[in-house]
């Protein structure tokens, strides 16, 4: 099609029929390069560019259930069947013609929301005693200040799960008629939440004592006008935040310890640091000494000095290495992490202990690789393709493994990242993945380890929400709340409970339903069947 000599001669709706025709005719030709790639690719013994979206791996491999696949539908469960009623209403039918018969009733449910202040005046009785002292009567227990209970529940539940501001707070609960200050909202939030921080590590040590696997991750944390880093730790049952200001292996090792501040030298400890590649005169004299456990940093400290390491300057940094191993031993000396496996997504700070990677952000190297040639672009979809196959048969492994798929699994991962494709950013690439087998291919050994990271992924978006709407803290107490009360949110998700009803049982308010220990039952989910 030849573009007419003069446009501007052309009128408007000719001009419209012409952008018209060009798109069609640009759509058409479209088509018609990519049949002939696809052909191009045939002819040289290649498959076909998969019909699979370009993002959603683990949506694109995911197999149908067994419900779908047999053509049932399930039966919805009624909403209201677990409904508490509060309140009955007899509604009268009115004048009925003689000799009507009753049949009893027609259930309607109506659900509503009761919000509204309750301000209540307590008049303490004083008495004046014979010998002139006052005895005034006592406040009830669970009077404390002059704020209630229920109010410091939904303050509590609407700035951590609702993710509501502070000053969105504050005009919310003044419009319901309450007189209260943002600095004692402020306190509401962070002042006597030691119970709940507690509650929080006792969660983390109970899952890093029994889980056969751990997913972790991290992302960045505003703290007194600086970038920290918060990182997260749990699986299918339990949360855990916490923010700090390095994202290294060392800074990784203490939140390992749970809380814990010792430093302690064993056999885990000495193996850690050989694999680290510690000088041997040094592992010598830090086994031969006779103290093998030191009660915090100072102390830790003080007998690397004492040993003289802090002299060394050699590569790697035997303190820093030593100092580790200390603290893997440490972790160990507590029973965390006994057989449990770290899943993650190939960030050296989390390369520690039993470990697998992620195939999601194995497969997004590929994925984001820039290719330049249609034969470049031709080996990037081929190679896709194959790894997507070969993620979905994994997770077909990892519901019914056997000996026999193990081995053919095994031998398919070095026929697909053996291959040497002429397009050299991704050969190299598939090279670094091919060195990552023992990690990529842990769920051969381990199957119900899973084979990505999508739960941290998920976890860690409330703390990115948080940081999105009020920015960082500006206390210790601040940071420690918000890491601690996010946990226990997604924990009480993932055990099936309502965190209402969690804060209720735990700030003692009359009638709350009882909420076990979030700890004990962590640890009940994770102990091995």
């Amino acid at each position: 099609m030849r573009l007419p000599a003069d446009l501007d001669a052309r009128s408007l709706s000719d001009l419209k029929a012409l952008v018209i025709a060009l798109v069609v005719k640009v759509t058409e030709l479209e088509r018609t390069v990519a049949a002939q790639r696809d052909e191009i690719a045939r002819l040289k013994g290649l498959k076909g560019r998969p019909q699979i979206k370009p993002s959603g791996m683990e949506k694109a491999s995911q197999a149908p259930t067994q419900e779908r696949a047999a053509g049932k539908r399930r039966r919805k469960r009624a909403k209201s069947a677990d409904l508490t009623i509060h309140e009955e209403r007899i509604i009268k039918a009115g004048p009925v013609p003689p000799g009507s018969r009753f049949k009893g009733y027609q259930t309607f449910l109506v659900q509503d929301l009761v919000l509204r202040p309750h301000v209540v005046r307590l008049r303490r009785e004083r008495w004046l005693a014979p010998d002139g002292q006052t005895i005034m009567a006592a406040m009830p227990s669970e009077i404390v200040g002059h704020f209630g209970l229920g109010l410091r529940r939904f303050v509590l539940a609407q700035y951590h799960q609702g993710q509501v501001t502070i000053p969105r707070l504050l005009e919310q609960l003044s419009s319901l008629g309450l007189r209260i200050s943002k600095r004692q909202l402020v306190r509401f939030l962070i002042a006597g939440q030691d119970g709940f921080v507690d509650e929080a590590r006792a969660v983390l040590r109970a899952g890093l004592s029994g889980a056969a696997w751990i997913s972790v991750d991290d992302t960045g944390a505003r703290h007194r006008g600086a970038n920290q880093v918060c990182t997260q730790i749990g699986n299918d049952h339990f949360t855990w935040f916490g923010t700090t200001e390095s994202k290294s292996r060392l800074n990784f090792l203490e939140l390992l310890r749970a809380g814990h501040t010792d430093y302690v030298i064993n056999p885990e400890a000495l193996a850690y640091m050989r694999s680290r590649a510690l000088a041997g005169p040094v592992i010598a004299k830090l086994a031969s000494h006779p103290t093998k456990h030191f009660a915090d940093e100072a102390a830790w400290r003080g007998h690397l000095a004492r040993l003289g390491l802090g002299e060394l300057t050699v590569s790697p940094d035997p303190v820093r290495i030593a100092t580790e191993g200390a603290l893997w031993g440490a972790i160990k000396a507590h029973g965390f992490l006994p057989d449990t496996v770290i899943v993650s997504d190939d960030a050296g700070q989390f390369m520690v202990g039993q470990h697998a990677l992620c195939w999601v952000h194995a497969e997004r190297l590929v994925h984001k690789l820039e290719a330049f040639t249609d034969e470049q672009r031709a080996a990037q979809q081929h190679m896709r393709c194959l790894i997507w196959w070969f993620y979905r048969d994994l997770k077909a492994y990892a519901r019914e493994p056997s000996a026999r798929r193990r081995t053919e699994l095994r031998a398919r991962f070095g026929r697909i990242f053996h291959r040497r494709t002429g397009f050299v950013m991704l050969d190299r690439l598939l090279k670094r993945l091919q060195a990552n087998k023992a990690e990529l291919l842990m769920v051969l050994e381990r199957p119900e380890v899973p084979l990505h990271t999508n739960g941290s992924e998920n976890d860690i978006r409330a703390q990115v929400i948080r940081r999105k709407i009020s920015g960082g803290t500006r206390s210790e107490a601040g940071r420690n709340c918000r890491d601690a009360f996010l946990g226990l949110i997604k924990t009480c998700q993932k055990l099936g409970l309502s965190f209402w009803h969690y804060l209720g049982e735990r700030l003692a308010i009359p009638d709350a339903p009882a909420v076990p220990r979030l700890s004990d039952l962590v640890r009940a989910r994770c102990a091995p069947a």
